[in-house]
Formats: C-alpha cells, structure tokens, sequence
C-alpha cells in the first residue's frame, strides 16, 4: 500500500471490523479506501494501487458494491475510464436496507418458537430475539429519518 493515499491504516482497520461483521474482505477493503477518495473518485487500478492488488481484483468488489447501490459508476467527458466513488446516503442506506430482512428474521425466529412448546426458556429467549428483531426493523428507517432531518437543520 502506498503513503499518498489518505487514512490508509484506519481504513484497512475499518474493512476489518467490516469483514468480521461478515462483509465480504475485498468489498469492505474497496469500500474502505473510497471513504479517503479524492474527490473525483479512484478508477479501478487506483483502488488496486491503494489496496497493493490488481485492479481485476477489484473488480468483482466493484461490481459487488455497485449492485448493493453503496458505491456509484462515475464517468467524465473524455476519460473512457469509469471512476468510483460512495454513494451519497450509503451508510444510513447500508444499515436501514436490513430493517424488512430483521423483521422477516423475527417471524422465522417466532415460528421456531411456536414448534418448540417443550422448551419454556428457549422459547423465552426466542421470543425476546424475535422481539429485538422487530424492534431493529421498525426503529432503523426512523433513526436515519431523524438523522437526515438533524444533519439538513445544521445541529450536527
């Protein structure tokens, strides 16, 4: 990796934390290193040139990333090469896309219940993840509402 590029180790750092929260390493890695981007975005060899791999390794990341709309294709007049960068909104986006998968999670988590009457405390303990569950869906898309509102007031 190389110095020029901005907050390489916190990066590197970060995908970490990304990859053992189960994110895929090269995705959480290119994800990483355009939160230091200048401001036009990294082609696919700069991002192989900041990671220290190909830009062909990058580039199932890439497509990755593009498809889950946390990063964005860039294109400029007279560069054939495309230029990525974060999509604006990605994190609270990344977050709150999961809130229908908790609240599907805790319906699974509660049918596991219902079929498990022989057991008073794991049924319990179910019920309070099942719950939990529920609670993530129905509060996420509400935390990023609130966050956006207090960001565009300027309180932030």
């Amino acid at each position: 990796m190389t110095s020029e590029h901005p907050g390489v180790d916190a990066a590197e750092q970060a995908a970490a934390m990304l990859t053992t929260a189960g994110m895929a390493r090269m995705p959480a890695r290119v994800m990483m290193a355009l939160v230091g981007s200048p401001d036009e975005g990294y082609t696919a060899a700069e991002l192989g040139d900041r990671l220290g791999v190909s830009a062909a390794a990058v580039s199932g990341a890439v497509r990755y990333l593009v498809s889950m709309r946390l990063i964005q294709r860039l294109s400029r007049a007279g560069d054939r090469r495309d230029r990525y960068d974060l999509t604006d909104d990605a994190w609270s986006g990344m977050i709150t896309a999961n809130a229908p998968l908790y609240a599907a999670l805790a319906a699974h988590i509660d049918s596991i219940a219902d079929d498990n009457d022989g057991a008073p405390v794991s049924v319990a303990r179910a019920r309070d993840v099942a719950d939990f569950l529920r609670y993530l869906s129905e509060r996420m898309p509400h935390l990023a509402e609130e966050w956006r509102a207090e960001r565009s007031s300027g309180a932030r």
